[in-house]
């Protein structure tokens, strides 16, 4: 078992769990955070974390987040590794409405992560690929 160090903005932070269903641990907003229509606003998550050597924090919305609160991840998905580790570096979700400010209440289940292994020490060799066509960009279909 990996275990996380992890620093809460303070007492109000709800503190995280790990789930019984999905891989996936929710993230929630640490302050009310005003969104203004067309800009990208930072929501405050209230952790900042130690990760193990060799792995990186995926962030992404939660599926109902659109539905709920109105707005989008601007970056789509934020990758934390393990060098973004002080006690300032805090987590942060880039949200971002397109038509009306909204309010993303402290509290509110806004994005979620996972902890993922870092990918392998790869090599890139230049040759001729020699396999079969797929059928290029976007041939699976609509």
């Amino acid at each position: 078992m990996e275990i996380i160090k992890i620093q809460y903005l303070n007492n109000d932070v709800k503190r995280l769990e790990k789930i019984d269903k999905g891989d996936w641990i929710d993230l929630y907003a640490a302050e009310d955070t005003l969104c203004l229509a067309g800009k990208v606003t930072l929501v405050h998550l209230g952790v900042a974390m130690q990760l193990p050597i060799g792995y990186e924090a995926h962030l992404v919305p939660r599926s109902s987040t659109f539905k709920n609160f109105g707005v989008i991840q601007a970056n789509h998905q934020g990758v934390i590794d393990n060098s973004y580790c002080g006690p300032n570096d805090w987590w942060y979700f880039p949200a971002i409405v397109l038509n009306e400010d909204k309010l993303i209440k402290k509290g509110s289940k806004i994005c979620q992560f996972r902890i993922m292994k870092k990918q392998p020490e790869i090599q890139f060799v230049e040759e001729p690929l020699t396999s079969e066509n797929r059928g290029g960009f976007g041939s699976t279909g609509k």
